[in-house]
């Protein structure tokens, strides 16, 4: 592959996984400040809860009117999902991992770790699986019944990882893995745990009944947990071109962990705005 196509590739399929990000991220924010919204009018007397609400939102030429519902008013197939957005964002991310990183000179670096690059694609791909696996147990666990306690445990297996990554890999390749790991377990979420979810509250509710809250539960914490996730992982999206402030800096994994802090803070505000 010379140089030219191997630019081309990089630039299209970046475009592609930045657009589908936009599209996704976009629909979490809006659904998190829909959810926001009844909330606050339940608690204000507005709307009974339980009840059939709405909300009146301004945009471009129209008003519209989005109506939230405790049971099916249509059919199923007439139910829209939004679920490909995060798995087309999550496939070129691979893509491009695999572009810049794995066939490639970017993510080794001798000063750091001798391994080969077989065995820096091996532990990279490793580490992708391992931290679904740990996130979705823990998010399962009664440790997530507590949400202080499972932020520091988060904010724990994060250090961990940003400080052994940099043991391992070149910086920049170190900081693009963190954030793999919060894509990939971003679409997880949507993929092995909302959509199923979602499924169930489809069927009972096509089925005439009020579907038990206990079925939306574990989705909803998936969705907040990903609204939490997004603003860190963009950042690492954008921090490849600031390596003096980032990855190139002593205090490297440091100053990963204390941004994805800043993050999280300002995930709270945007989604209590």
């Amino acid at each position: 592959m010379t140089s030219l196509i191997r630019e081309w590739l990089n630039l299209l399929v970046r475009w592609f996984h930045i657009f589908a990000a936009i599209m996704w991220v976009g629909q979490t924010y809006y659904f998190t400040w829909l959810d926001g919204q009844f909330s606050r009018l339940v608690k204000s007397g507005g709307a009974p809860d339980g009840a059939a609400s709405s909300i009146w939102m301004v945009h471009s030429g129209g008003f519209y009117s989005v109506d939230r519902h405790k049971s099916l008013k249509v059919g199923p197939e007439q139910v829209r999902w939004f679920r490909w957005e995060a798995l087309l964002t999550w496939l070129s991310g691979i893509v491009l991992l695999f572009l810049v990183y794995y066939s490639s000179s970017g993510l080794i670096d001798s000063d750091v770790a001798s391994i080969s690059q077989a065995t820096g694609v091996a532990i990279g791909l490793a580490v992708l699986a391992a931290g679904w696996l740990i996130y979705d147990g823990a998010a399962r666990s009664p440790l997530a019944r507590s949400e202080a306690m499972f932020a520091a445990f988060s904010l724990l297996m994060i250090a961990l990882l940003a400080w052994g990554l940099m043991h391992i890999f070149s910086g920049r390749a170190a900081y693009i893995h963190v954030g793999a790991v919060f894509g990939t377990i971003m679409t997880a979420n949507v993929w092995f745990r909302i959509l199923p979810s979602q499924r169930k509250m489809i069927a009972v509710a096509a089925a005439g009944e009020t579907f038990d809250a206990s079925l939306s539960a574990q989705a909803k914490l998936r969705s907040k947990h990903n609204t939490f996730l997004a603003v860190p992982t963009v950042f690492i999206m954008i921090s490849n071109h600031f390596p003096v402030a980032t990855y190139g800096n002593r205090y490297a994994w440091e100053i990963l962990v204390v941004l994805v802090l800043l993050g999280w803070a300002a995930a709270k505000v945007i989604r209590e705005a």
